[in-house]
């Protein structure tokens, strides 16, 4: 089951403009020029922002997403007739080949589940071409990032068209070993309606990760900074032997 900010139809009909600064995917973009990929498929696509960016540049891309709502709003966007939209996750892909897989922004740690995160490894594995990448980032648990996942410093209001004013902010909510909870809360100016959405993530070990992939096949060819958050990321790129 997705979380709400995704799946809830008015949450994903927002999702975008609450969060419209997407110079993160710069790097992916960096990253499928740079193996010259021409078929991309991209796990957790969401609302298909990065996905569409693909297609634009001419890959072929496919885009899986477990929460409909999102991918109702992925579908309705310009230009997205050219992105194969797959309803589900990289547990249970057709048969499809891929020069490259990526799980970009929260995507990775919100696989809480240790079934489910092999599963995606092994349906990753699967979809590459031998040689092809799999690319994804994590946060560095020694950051401890959410310690700043508080109402004071995620509060924002957002005049959104055709919707109005949009009061959204994040606060922790538990800490339990690797896995962290945290709350979104929205309010909606024109009626009134707050709601909230809760979340999980998993903060992995770099070395946790590495052994995963390798375990499931995969050679790790480097682990790289986020250039846009340094020191506070692993981009892990790891390939399919040839």
């Amino acid at each position: 089951m997705a979380d709400d900010v995704f799946e809830h139809p008015r949450l994903a009909a927002v999702y975008d403009p609450l969060d419209p600064d997407r110079s993160d995917l710069d790097v992916y973009v960096a990253i499928a020029e740079e193996f010259r990929a021409r078929a991309v498929l991209d796990i957790g696509c969401g609302t298909g922002t990065f996905a569409l960016l693909l297609a634009g540049l001419g890959l072929d891309v496919t885009g899986v997403e477990p929460a409909g709502a999102s991918l109702d709003v992925a579908r309705a966007k310009p230009g997205a007739e050219r992105v194969g939209w797959i309803h589900g996750d990289a547990t249970a892909l057709p048969p499809i080949r891929v020069d490259l897989a990526t799980m970009t922004a929260n995507v990775a740690q919100a696989i809480v589940d240790p079934a489910d995160w092999a599963g995606t490894l092994r349906g990753a594995w699967r979809a590459l071409r031998p040689g092809g990448h799999l690319v994804f980032e994590t946060r560095d648990p020694a950051r401890r990032a959410w310690r700043d996942w508080n109402r004071a410093a995620s509060y924002q209001t957002a005049m959104i068209e055709g919707v109005g004013e949009v009061e959204s902010w994040v606060e922790l909510i538990d800490v339990n070993g690797p896995l962290v909870t945290f709350r979104g809360t929205f309010v909606f100016a024109s009626d009134g309606e707050v709601l909230t959405s809760d979340s999980t993530l998993r903060f992995r070990e770099r070395d946790e990760v590495e052994a995963a992939l390798v375990a499931h096949g995969y050679t790790v060819d480097e682990v790289r900074d986020a250039p846009d958050r340094p020191g506070r990321e692993f981009v892990f790129v790891a390939s399919r032997p040839e």
